[in-house]
């Protein structure tokens, strides 16, 4: 200790937090710190991002003690809706934590027998395009899906009715086909319920509660007439919620790897590793071709292409760069729509790669402007001039 504050004296850091760290970190390597390398970028939003969310927790703790619980802002992500648990009026007598749901004895997770009910052909062909635009049924192979497409069953409403109602427990998850939903939740303090968002065709919800065995953290309510489609909690805890777990251990390295994300936490790219898709494409395929508006952004995850482009007019395309397993392109439409910059051109027998649209990123993550600017000299890079158009 008496070390460490003479280097601070000696060094007078106008910060004194990454000094710190950084002879901390020497000292814990065995060595004498001779000189202190300065913080990186990265690392100092690192430990800006860790104190957040100590400070997070923390509050969260002091509310638990006190029989509150903290509400998230009104202004999260749109999947992060279910998460939120409701107020405890006596958390000494009355503990309803989040746990996954248990299998023992009298619940074996092998004893699951698929639910089937009966649709025609013009449902079943209805419902499984519906479902592949959500993206947590994307993780499912031929077999899953079609147990699921077995297991769900249709309900119809009218304008008004309360499909799911904050504080109930959850035996059902469901997914939009037709109509208007609006979701509401009570936050504390407050008496009146806050829009916190609408749901339109095509969108899951309610899968929080299952997933965690938590009470539903909102009310979403019908304000059209409304078709939706309801999966139930055993159905969706032995194939859907397994294969999202999978998913999102495949894909969280990969994830890691992109630059243009590295300022993003665990649990955001745990989000992400949900919400991407995974595409094939055979050898001379375009992944995305030049001059056509960008929305989606790319990672290999297995083969080979080659990005070409027209580099003088009325010539044919040339190759200006290569891409393997692991690198990925069109980062820029997750911030603009501009048009491709060049055609990406499969050249392997085989090529995988996973998908995300901006759309996707935004419902789940919000703007990723906001992300960047966690770290300005990324914010820079992308956002600015520094990356070719």
């Amino acid at each position: 200790m008496i070390k460490l504050v003479t280097s601070l004296l000696s060094h007078k850091p106008q910060d004194p937090v990454p000094h710190i760290y950084s002879y901390l970190k020497e000292f814990n390597k065995g060595v004498e710190p001779k000189e202190i390398k300065p913080i990186t970028t990265n690392e100092i939003n690192e430990l800006k991002n860790l104190k957040k969310k100590l400070d997070y927790y923390r509050d969260i703790l002091q509310e638990y003690d006190n029989g509150d619980h903290t509400e998230s802002d009104p202004e999260e992500s749109d999947e992060e809706v279910e998460d939120i648990q409701p107020k405890k009026k006596n958390i000494k007598t009355q503990r309803m934590g989040v746990s996954a749901e248990v299998y023992g004895e009298h619940n074996k997770k092998g004893d699951f027998k698929p639910k089937i009910v009966p649709k025609s052909e013009e449902s079943r062909t209805k419902l499984q395009n519906r479902l592949l635009q959500a993206f947590m049924f994307t993780a499912l192979e031929e077999k899953e899906f079609k147990i699921v497409v077995d297991a769900i069953e249709e309900v119809q409403g009218s304008p008004g009715e309360a499909i799911i109602t904050e504080g109930d427990h959850g035996d059902c998850m469901y997914v939009l086909e037709k109509g208007s939903l609006k979701c509401t939740k009570v936050f504390t303090g407050n008496t009146e319920p806050t829009f916190l968002k609408e749901y339109v065709p095509g969108e899951g919800f309610g899968e929080l509660a299952l997933l965690y065995n938590a009470p539903r953290a909102a009310t979403i309510t019908s304000t059209t007439d409304y078709v939706i489609w309801k999966l139930d909690r055993d159905t969706f805890n032995h194939i859907v919620k397994d294969a999202a777990s999978k998913k999102r251990e495949k894909y969280d390295n990969f994830l890691q790897s992109v630059e243009i994300l590295n300022t993003m936490d665990p649990y955001e790219r745990s989000k992400l590793g949900d919400a991407v898709i995974e595409q094939k494409y055979k050898k001379g395929d375009y992944i995305i071709t030049e001059g056509e508006e960008g929305s989606t952004f790319f990672l290999i995850s297995e083969g080979e292409a080659i990005a070409t482009k027209t580099l003088e007019d009325g010539q044919q395309p040339q190759k200006v760069k290569e891409y393997s397993r692991g690198e990925y392109f069109g980062e820029r439409a997750l911030l603009t729509s501009e048009n491709r910059a060049a055609n990406i051109v499969v050249t392997s027998d085989e090529c995988t790669v996973l998908s995300l649209s901006r759309e996707t990123f935004n419902r789940l993550l919000g703007s990723l402007d906001k992300i960047l600017e966690r770290n300005m000299e990324d914010y820079q890079k992308f956002v600015g001039n520094e990356l070719p158009q």
